[in-house]
């Protein structure tokens, strides 16, 4: 073997492998409380309505038609190469290592950041139940708890994070009866006459504002795709990937765009609404009292507690896949492939991805929204090209499952996720420092490739190898 080598391998030789224990429902109840339909509707819509005010009902479907084509291409991609680190991975194999390391670079701040986000978002309901807590010291004390936690056994996660999804839609029926049963505005208002709040008055939406605001709504739904991650862990998983993810994409739409529109519709003062740093809150008080105010703030904080959990372990995966893939120093690389002896997860990558997500805490909250969400844009975008070229080539051709009107999902997804990313630039203090910032994290990613990776040889992406099934 050569010096190079040395220097890239594991220290102890070949990477360990991830033991498989789940099916659909525990694939699913993990993807699902990534996704975390209640964290995402109180902590991450206020920002869009905030932005487009009622506009963010069409800012919030159009998101959802957009999550469709995309899921297919997740689908198909994650049939074709299901392997725990994800989307870079899945392009790595389509389109070249160079795009997979750019990719890699992606997913890597946006994974350490999305629990910062969801973590930050706690302080505000916890606060409701508990008032005078820090924010910052919250957030820490959630990443710290969930960490913890994330090291224990998949399967005993999957059913942790079963329980707490069962609350957060419970809470998010809630709104949604409230809302509509005491409705101020029909649906149609909300769809044909978006308002928002301009100088202190209701006025129009504009359209450059709902495509601005769609792009925080994509992030709202995202973590349909994260299935991928525990796809190592899932018995029979090239087959059932697929539906696993359709199932997650279609409940995350209605258990998220219901009780936006209720809201919506059924708020007695739009100006509060609309200027409200916490809209969802404000609204349970004003319809529901204090009690269940306090009730329903306690279910989301369990909600982003389960949220930031569920990308937790998601993220520990990623780390680990990037370990098997000698990205990183040989040390790294044999600590990101360690797994428990009883648990049989990656625990050294599942304490760095705690670790990191924690540091991220402190940049604040609007700037992690604005980093993330043109980030997640273009990686979408990145998969749609990659499943064009997988099925020209023939990379994808042994995928289980085939999307159907291809090529039209990945097309589609592409022209909407290029509108976005133009209204994305119309915003000067905004999007478009979002979208550069994102442009420059690939292009650092690219400087990684070549100057580090490409320099110790070809660049091979691994998959787990095969083995015997366990029960």
């Amino acid at each position: 073997m050569t010096a190079i080598l040395d220097q890239t391998a594991p220290a102890t030789g070949a990477p360990r492998k991830l033991k498989r224990s789940m099916r659909v429902i525990g694939t699913l109840l993990l993807t699902l409380s990534s996704v975390t339909p209640a964290s995402s509707v109180f902590v991450i819509v206020p920002g869009v309505i905030q932005q487009a005010g009622t506009g963010a009902f069409l800012s919030m479907a159009a998101a959802a038609l957009l999550s469709f084509p995309i899921a297919l291409v997740y689908a198909e991609l994650s049939s074709a190469f299901p392997i725990a680190g994800g989307e870079y991975c899945m392009m790595g194999r389509t389109l070249g290592p160079g795009w997979g390391a750019a990719m890699l670079g992606l997913i890597f701040a946006g994974n350490v950041l999305t629990p910062a986000v969801l973590a930050l978002g706690a302080g505000v309901y916890i606060g409701a139940v508990f008032p005078g807590l820090d924010p910052t010291a919250v957030a820490i004390a959630v990443i710290v708890s969930t960490t913890v936690l994330a090291v224990l056994h998949i399967r005993t996660n999957a059913w942790v994070t079963g329980v707490f999804l069962v609350l957060e839609i419970l809470a998010l029926l809630i709104l949604v009866g409230l809302g509509f049963f005491h409705p101020e505005r029909s649906m149609t208002e909300l769809a044909i006459h978006p308002v928002t709040l301009m100088g202190g008055t209701l006025q129009h939406t504009p359209l450059a504002l709902i495509g601005l605001a769609t792009s925080v709504s994509v992030f709202a739904f995202f973590g349909y795709g994260s299935a991928i991650y525990f796809t190592e862990e899932m018995h029979d998983a090239p087959r059932l990937i697929g539906r696993t993810i359709l199932w997650a994409v279609v409940i995350t739409v209605l258990t998220e765009l219901a009780p936006v529109a209720a809201v919506l519709v059924g708020a007695p003062d739009l100006k509060s609404l609309i200027a409200s740093q916490s809209p969802f809150g404000d609204f349970v008080l004003a319809r529901g009292g204090r009690l269940l105010n306090q009730a329903i703030s306690l279910a989301v904080a369990l909600a982003i507690l389960n949220a930031v959990l569920a990308t937790l372990l998601q993220n520990a995966r990623f780390f680990f896949s990037t370990g098997r893939d000698l990205a990183w120093h040989r040390h790294i690389n044999d600590a990101f492939t360690r797994t428990h002896p009883r648990f049989h997860s990656p625990w050294i990558a599942t304490l760095a991805a705690g670790g990191t997500s924690l540091l991220a805490c402190f940049l604040g909250m609007n700037l992690l929204l604005v980093l993330t969400g043109t980030g997640i844009v273009l990686t979408y975008a990145g998969l749609c090209v990659a499943t064009l070229v997988g099925r020209r080539t023939g990379t994808t051709a042994h995928a289980a499952f085939r999307m159907r009107f291809f090529p039209a999902m990945p097309v589609i997804g592409l022209f909407g996720l290029a509108y976005i990313l133009y209204t994305s630039w119309l915003d000067p203090d905004v999007g478009r420092f979002s979208l550069i910032a994102n442009l420059v994290v690939i292009a650092l990613s690219l400087v990684y490739y070549f100057f580090v990776l490409r320099s110790r040889g070809e660049w091979i992406l691994r998959g787990p190898e095969e083995e015997p099934e366990e029960s």
